[in-house]
């Protein structure tokens, strides 16, 4: 099935001619609960990964040896799922509730060290024949992968993410990996990825109000001040539009356009091997929609409870946020940068 955003509540255009000249594109890769195979783009499907290349691992030390088993993780939202599908009124049963409690305990592993190799998730595989807005690979790559290692405890606060981007060649790829490594334990639920089918959807997309010139800017802060004092005088009980919520940027896992940076000022993201400015390569999102972006919630979903369905890839993103991934646009294997919003 597709899924299409729904038109705009407003023409933002019309409101604001000058945004024209920063009108872009992002594609909305729209994650749904699926049965990916290796040769589909996907969130937490298998990996073309070749079966005589070592697969990615974190050796920075850390801890690594207690933590959920990423089966039981697996194991508890099935019997949640299975809960909902039944009825979700009276809840699971005492055996089910049991079986829960048991599936959420910690595990420590023993002998593991704070350097032993260990394997990074494999959450996303993009095509570039699926994905529009997926900037060309180095030396004509297609195939972007990304990785992470499901415990926070990188960098020098022993509290950042540790992210690994591989890029290749997809008809290079001979014979595929059957059985990829897998992680004894992980930090939390949240790092281990649900499979997910995509359905990728260009749409177009407006800088962060912030970027915008400041005559712009005061312009659109001054128009949403009003909007709001008028709903206010109503008993409409629709949301006010917003530009940031409703107009510029869509919520969920998307590739290109704009990083939103509702959570922080914006701060410069250049490449720290040219200093050139990086561009947005993708955006890992703990919803594809919520109460402040239910606007873009897909005409095929309007019938679905926000529950059930804005939250199919199971990651969470700090407090429930966003994870922008940013590369260089002269040299995508340059290092990239990433920030929490």
């Amino acid at each position: 099935m597709t899924r299409t955003t729904p038109p705009r509540p407003l023409r933002v255009e019309a409101l604001f001619p000058e945004l024209a000249a920063y009108r872009g594109t992002t594609t909305r890769l729209h994650p749904r609960p699926g049965s990916p195979a290796v040769s589909d783009s996907s969130v937490g499907g298998p990996m073309l990964w070749p079966a005589e290349e070592p697969w990615p691992v974190c050796g920075e030390a850390h801890g690594r040896g207690r933590g959920l088993r990423p089966a039981d993780v697996r194991r508890y939202r099935q019997v949640l799922a299975d809960v909902w599908t039944r009825d979700a009124a009276p809840g699971p049963t005492d055996e089910e509730r049991g079986l829960l409690e048991g599936l959420g305990q910690e595990h420590r592993i023993p002998g593991v060290t704070e350097t032993d190799p260990l394997p990074l998730i494999g959450i996303a595989q993009l095509y570039r024949r699926d994905v529009t807005d997926l900037p060309a690979g180095p030396a004509d790559c297609d195939l972007l992968q990304v990785f992470w290692c499901p415990f926070n405890a990188h960098g020098p606060g022993r509290y950042d993410l540790e992210l690994h981007l591989r890029w290749r060649r997809s008809w290079e790829v001979g014979e595929v990996l059957a059985t990829p490594p897998e992680p004894l334990v992980v930090e939390a639920a949240r790092f281990v990825p649900e499979p997910c089918v995509l359905h990728p959807e260009q749409v177009a997309t407006y800088p962060f109000a912030g970027l915008l010139p400041e005559e712009l800017c005061a312009r659109i802060d001054a128009w949403e001040e009003a909007w709001e004092e008028a709903w206010g005088d109503t008993e409409d009980s629709d949301e006010p539009v917003r530009y940031q919520y409703d107009l510029s940027i869509p919520p969920g896992w998307r590739v290109g356009g704009f990083a939103s940076w509702h959570a922080t000022d914006p701060y410069p993201m250049d490449c720290p091997a040219c200093r050139t400015p990086m561009g947005l390569l993708l955006t890992i999102d703990s919803s594809e929609w919520d109460g402040g972006s239910g606007s873009w919630k897909p005409l095929e979903d309007q019938h679905r409870p926000t529950y059930a369905a804005a939250t199919p890839t199971e990651i969470l993103v700090g407090r429930h946020g966003e994870l922008n991934v940013f590369v260089c646009p002269n040299d995508p294997e340059h290092p990239h940068r990433w920030a929490i919003q």
